[in-house]
């Protein structure tokens, strides 16, 4: 019985109450059930794992309902506001939640601070962070661009740092890196329900969790505690069968499913992988897949835990809470008779390496047929430069494949042929890269390793090498190829591909 006087250590109503109801019912709480709630949401964090709360909603839902859920039902349902009385009809009812916790990218941050300190209100009512990643220009290199930015955002930066200082909500400072891989690192978690005002946070899903991207005005809602309204999401399923082989990665999961569905063929939908597939997917490559399905409209995408996301906690230093969400695995797995309102099959035994583009990312080009396509529509054969990042693909693993490739080529006493520019995802991938030698040899290739940040992604690229109205070609590891999105030349064809066909093509 020790485990159920124990005091929860943390600040806030919530920890407070999580420790009354487990004492309640001291005569029935196991002792890994006990442990999971003392377990913090981050290492910056005081508040509690929900698992024990999300469990008993989503028991209740599923009474009501009388059927199998899916993942996505179960974390949705399981934040319900009112779980004994809220309407849900996938499609058409709207879900009154409450999410985990809220991220803010610096863009958008500003305006969201602004209300949220004229709410009146002390304090954020759930864990809040804002990361420093968008104003980041590209133009020489990482320290001298970064040094540029703290410099011309001085003011900014100033504002969010002190204003999260007094309502109690972290910051990150600029060249800490990108939003979405900060939080895989340090504060997704499988079953997290999260809210963040930039369109790529369902990165998320690739550590189990819901995050869904929304405007400034839902953060401050969330943040002054009201729950957050959201129409009740429809579930298209992705079926994953074989694995990954040879050149075809992770990123080809998603080129293929935006070839398939289109830009809109996700719209108002969760889009949720599973079947034995998955589990030749590493966690950071589950992320990338979800991440990219902002690409085709859809509310969010998920995974389910895995023991490729065990290994991505405990790597990450959080081993409490990979042992928590193996105590609560069904939590966090569909159940086997889920419904899907559409179901996709790939297999990725068969699936080729796609290229996907100009203009759009949803015009998949499988590699084999790329060439013909290309002549066929009078695209710009030769390729200006080769870009590896971005939100999508500028972790570890990501780095080090490419470095691999770059090693081989070296050997042969082959370089780069183009530009070639490199970009983090994090100051942890960064140092780790350095450590490593990766960050090294990609230059040795040529490559310019920029700041920890969003860059030409976003258009934060200060390009030199052609005129506006030129027509070329660019190949990038992004997330979007829309006209002049990464230069504000229209004229420039950019293509979406991983990053291991990047390198390759920056040698061709």
């Amino acid at each position: 019985m020790a485990h159920c006087t124990r005091v929860l250590h943390g600040q806030g109503g919530r920890t407070r109450l999580a420790l009354v109801e487990i004492q309640k019912r001291c005569f029935s709480v196991s002792p890994l059930t006990a442990a999971a709630a003392q377990v913090a949401m981050s290492k910056f964090d005081k508040a509690p794992l929900p698992y024990q709360k999300l469990t008993q909603n989503i028991e209740i839902v599923k009474k009501r309902l009388g059927r199998d859920l899916t993942l996505s039902e179960k974390v949705l349902y399981s934040h319900l506001d009112d779980p004994k009385g809220q309407e849900i009809e996938r499609g058409t009812s709207y879900l009154r939640l409450r999410p985990d916790r809220v991220a803010m990218q610096d863009a958008t941050a500003q305006m969201a601070m602004l209300q949220f300190i004229s709410s009146g209100l002390p304090r954020v009512a759930v864990p809040s962070t804002i990361h420093c990643d968008h104003l980041i220009e590209a133009q020489i290199g990482g320290d001298k661009d970064l040094a540029r930015a703290k410099d011309i955002n001085k003011e900014v930066y100033k504002f969010l740092e002190t204003a999260g200082a007094k309502y109690g909500v972290g910051f990150w400072k600029p060249g800490s890196g990108i939003i979405h891989q900060i939080i895989l690192e340090n504060y997704a978690f499988p079953g997290l329900l999260m809210i963040g005002t930039d369109s790529h946070t369902p990165n998320g899903g690739g550590l189990g969790g819901l995050c869904i991207g929304v405007g400034g005005a839902d953060a401050v809602d969330v943040m002054a505690d009201i729950p957050w309204e959201l129409k009740c999401p429809k579930v298209i399923g992705v079926k994953l069968t074989g694995k990954l082989k040879g050149w075809t990665s992770p990123k080809d999961v998603i080129l293929k499913v935006a070839g398939i569905l289109t830009v809109k063929g996700g719209t108002g939908a969760i889009v949720e992988y599973h079947g034995p597939g998955v589990d030749s997917i590493s966690c950071t490559g589950m992320a990338t897949i979800c991440n990219m399905g902002a690409e085709i409209g859809a509310t969010t995408s998920v995974f389910p835990y895995n023991a490729r996301m065990e290994a991505y906690l405990k790597s990450t230093g959080r081993h409490d809470i990979a042992s928590a969400a193996n105590s609560y695995k069904n939590l966090l797995t569909p159940d086997p008779k889920a419904p899907y309102d559409q179901l996709i099959e790939i297999d990725l035994s068969t699936l080729e390496p796609h290229v996907n583009g100009p203009f759009t990312p949803d015009l998949a080009n499988p590699i084999s047929k790329l060439g013909e396509i290309a002549k066929k529509n009078d695209w710009p054969i030769d390729i200006k430069v080769g870009l590896i990042g971005s939100c999508t693909n500028s972790s570890y693993e990501d780095m080090g494949r490419c470095a691999s490739i770059v090693k081989e080529a070296l050997s042969h006493g082959v370089k780069s042929k183009i530009p070639f520019n490199v970009t983090p995802g994090s100051e942890q991938v960064r140092a780790t890269i350095e450590r490593d030698g990766i960050a090294q040899t990609l230059r040795d290739f040529g490559g310019t390793v920029l700041a920890n940040a969003c860059g030409p992604c976003i258009g934060q690229w200060d390009r030199k090498d052609v005129k506006k109205g030129d027509k070329n070609t660019i190949v990038t590891s992004y997330n979007r190829n829309f006209t002049g999105r990464n230069d504000a030349n229209p004229a420039t064809h950019c293509f979406v591909t991983s990053p291991e066909l990047v390198t390759a093509l920056s040698l061709a």
